[in-house]
C-alpha cells in the first residue's frame, strides 16, 4: 500500500508540471507584429488577431503564428496605359504597403497571407497595384497626370486601398515620378509652362529694374540735396571760421600795438631816468670842479679843458643814444603801419578774388563771360574816358581850303577831316581788342546797311 504522503507528493508535482505547461503556451504579441491564433477559437472566426498585449494558446487544439507588420516597398512601373484622351503614357510608381492592423483587415490577411514569404505579397499587391493604376489613368486626361498631381495621388488612394483591403493590406505611401508620354504631348506642355515661367519673370525682372532705377535716381537725388546741404553748412562754416580769425588777428594786432607803445614807453623813461641820471652825475662832478677850483685858483688850464671836452663827449653821447632810441621807435612804428597795411591790402585782395570766383561761378564757369560783366560794369567810365579824350581840345576856328572836289571815294577835304578828326578816338572796339579781349556780340555788331553814306561839303569858308 503506498504511502498517502509519497501519493501527496506525486500531485503537487503533477500539478506544478501542469501550471508550468499552462504557463509556457501563453503568448506575448511583439509591436511590430500580428499574432494570430488558429484552429478552435470559438465563434470569432478562422482565427483570432493580437496586436500588443498577449492571449494564452491551449495545447493540442490551437497554434498561433506570426504575421510582420514591416513596410513592403512595391515598384509598379506600368507602361504603355491608356489616357482619357487615349495617348499612351508611361507612369513609374513606387507604393508602399503594410499589413493593416485594423480588426477587419488583420482577419482577412491571417486569412489569406499567413504563411507566404514577403516576395509573395509583393507580388500579389502588384497586381493589384497595376490593375488599379491602369483604371485611374484611364480617367484622367494629360493635363491633369501632368499638373494635377493631388488629384491623381488621391484617386489612386481611394481604388488601391479598397482593393488591398481585401487581402489586409494598407496603402502607406505612393511616390509618382516623371510621367511620360510617346506622343511628346507632356514634353510640349512643360516647354509651354517654361516659356510662360520664362516670360513672366523676364516682366518681374522688368518690373524690378523699374523698381530699381526709381530707387537708384531718387538715392541720387537725396544724395545730391544732402551734398548740397552738406556744402552749404562747410562754406557757412568756413566763413565764420574765417571771421574768427579775423577778429582774432585784429585782437593780436591790437594788443602787439598796445605791447609796443608800453614798449617805447618803458624806453623813454629809461633814456629820461639815463638822462637824468647823467645830469645828476654832471652836476656832481661841476660841484666837485667848482670845489676844486675854489679850493685850487691855480688850477691847470689844460686840465680844464679836458674835463670841459669830456662833458661836451657825454653830452654828445647821451644825444646820439636819444636819437638812435627815437629812430629805432620810428622805424617800428613805420614797420607796423606798413605791415598793418599789408594785411589790409591782402584782406582787400582776398574779398575781391573771392567775388571774382563767385562771379565766374554764377557766370557757369565761364571766366570771358565774367569779365564781360566787369567790363560792362566799366563801360561808362570807358565812354567817359574817351569823350574826355577829344573834350579838352580847344579848336577857336578852323580854316579848311576846299574845293570841292572829292576823292576816290567822292567824299571832300572838309569830310576827310572831320572822319579823320573822329578816328583819332579810339573806338570801344579797339580799346578791347588792345586789352586781349572781344566786346558781346550785341555790342560789337555791325550794320553795313545802316552806316550812312558820306556827303560831300558843298559849302567852305574860304579866307
Amino acid at each position: 500500500m503506498l504511502d498517502p504522503i509519497f501519493l501527496i507528493v506525486i500531485g503537487v508535482v503533477v500539478i506544478v508540471v501542469l501550471i508550468m505547461a499552462l504557463l509556457n503556451r501563453y503568448r506575448r504579441c511583439p509591436s511590430d507584429k500580428i499574432l494570430v491564433v488558429y484552429g478552435t477559437t470559438g465563434m470569432r472566426g478562422s482565427a483570432k488577431c493580437v496586436h500588443g498585449g498577449g492571449t494564452f494558446v491551449w495545447p493540442i487544439i490551437q497554434d498561433y503564428a506570426y504575421l510582420s507588420l514591416t513596410p513592403i516597398g512595391i515598384d509598379a512601373n506600368l507602361t504603355n496605359a491608356l489616357s482619357r484622351q487615349n495617348i499612351r503614357v508611361d507612369v513609374p510608381c513606387r507604393f508602399t504597403v503594410g499589413i493593416s492592423t485594423e480588426p477587419d483587415s488583420m482577419l482577412a490577411a491571417a486569412e489569406r497571407l499567413l504563411g507566404l514569404q514577403s516576395s509573395q505579397i509583393q507580388e500579389m499587391a502588384r497586381d493589384i497595384l497595376f490593375g488599379q493604376l491602369r483604371l485611374v489613368i484611364a480617367t484622367m486626361s494629360i493635363e491633369e497626370l501632368n499638373s494635377d498631381r493631388d488629384k491623381f495621388l488621391e484617386a489612386i488612394t481611394a481604388n488601391v486601398e479598397v482593393e488591398l483591403k481585401k487581402i489586409g493590406l494598407r496603402l502607406i505611401n505612393v511616390n509618382v515620378t516623371d510621367i511620360k508620354d510617346e506622343s511628346g504631348y507632356i514634353e510640349a506642355l512643360g516647354q509651354e509652362a517654361a516659356a510662360k515661367a520664362i516670360n513672366e519673370a523676364k516682366v518681374r525682372v522688368a518690373e524690378q529694374e523699374k523698381v530699381g532705377e526709381i530707387g537708384k535716381a531718387e538715392a541720387v537725388r537725396e544724395t545730391r540735396i544732402r551734398t548740397a546741404e552738406a556744402n552749404a553748412q562747410a562754406v557757412r562754416g568756413e566763413n565764420e571760421a574765417k571771421i574768427e580769425i579775423a577778429n582774432s588777428e585784429a585782437n593780436r594786432r591790437e594788443r602787439e600795438a598796445e605791447a609796443q607803445r608800453k614798449a617805447i614807453a618803458a624806453e623813454k623813461v629809461a633814456q629820461a631816468q639815463a638822462l637824468e641820471e647823467a645830469y645828476a652825475a654832471e652836476q656832481k662832478a661841476e660841484d666837485a670842479r667848482a670845489d676844486r677850483d675854489r679850493a685850487s685858483q691855480n688850477a691847470n688850464v689844460i686840465v680844464a679843458q679836458e674835463i670841459e671836452k669830456r662833458r661836451l663827449v657825454l653830452a654828445a653821447e647821451a644825444e646820439a643814444e636819444q636819437k638812435r632810441v627815437n629812430a629805432k621807435g620810428e622805424a617800428d612804428a613805420i614797420y607796423a603801419k606798413m605791415e598793418a597795411e599789408a594785411k589790409g591790402l591782402y584782406e582787400i585782395l582776398t574779398k575781391q578774388a573771392d567775388g571774382y570766383d563767385r562771379m565766374i561761378k554764377a557766370a557757369g564757369g565761364d571766366a570771358t563771360k565774367a569779365y564781360t560783366l566787369l567790363l560792362l560794369e566799366k563801360l561808362p567810365e570807358l565812354v567817359k574816358t574817351q569823350v574826355e579824350a577829344i573834350k579838352g581840345i580847344n579848336i577857336d576856328k578852323v580854316t579848311v581850303w576846299d574845293g570841292g572836289a572829292g576823292n576816290a571815294n567822292g567824299q571832300t577835304s572838309t569830310a576827310n577831316f572831320l572822319a579823320g578828326l573822329m578816328k583819332s578816338v579810339p573806338p570801344l572796339n579797339d580799346l578791347f581788342d588792345q586789352a586781349g579781349m572781344a566786346l558781346p556780340e550785341y555790342l560789337a555788331k555791325k550794320k553795313s546797311e545802316d552806316k550812312p553814306e558820306d556827303k560831300p561839303v558843298e559849302k567852305s569858308e574860304k579866307k
